[in-house]
């Protein structure tokens, strides 16, 4: 195998490995009393794409009632946080570095974007900077 295929199979190995975690979110946050306590009143449909793979969550009174990896034609969304598969997996490790700790920090940094109406997001922030983190608890050490 040469050095180009090393370096494919190891970032579609990555990717499956980010996509696993975004796969795990509603039994995470479904799990948890504290996070659906504070979305209680949160019901939107949200996408995150992670590299060039979106996923669709809907939300109904803080319950992730489906995530629907995508691509889906035509499906809606109230706003989508979009961001590199790196910018994913440093967020996405237990303890993350600097800059790398936040979603605000990330925007600021130019590794997320944001967009759509951010009002659902501004006004529940507490609620989806913990279901953001939530995949943190399943990660072990850098990456």
């Amino acid at each position: 195998m040469t050095s180009l295929d090393e370096q494919t199979t190891a970032d579609a190995a990555s990717a499956a490995s980010l996509s696993a975690l975004a796969e795990r979110l509603p039994e995470l946050v479904n799990g948890n009393a504290s996070l659906l306590r504070r979305g209680q009143y949160v019901t939107h449909d949200v996408m995150l794409e992670i590299g060039t793979r979106p996923f669709y969550l809907s939300i109904l009174q803080g319950q992730i009632t489906s995530l629907v990896p995508g691509p889906v034609t035509m499906r809606s969304w109230s706003f989508a946080i979009r961001g590199s598969e790196a910018a994913w997996r440093k967020f996405w490790q237990p303890l993350p570095s600097p800059g790398y700790h936040d979603l605000f920090a990330l925007t600021k940094r130019g590794e997320f974007r944001i967009d759509g109406d951010f009002r659902p997001l501004m006004t529940n922030l507490l609620y989806f900077k913990g279901v953001l983190a939530a995949p943190r608890a399943l990660t072990v050490g850098p990456q």
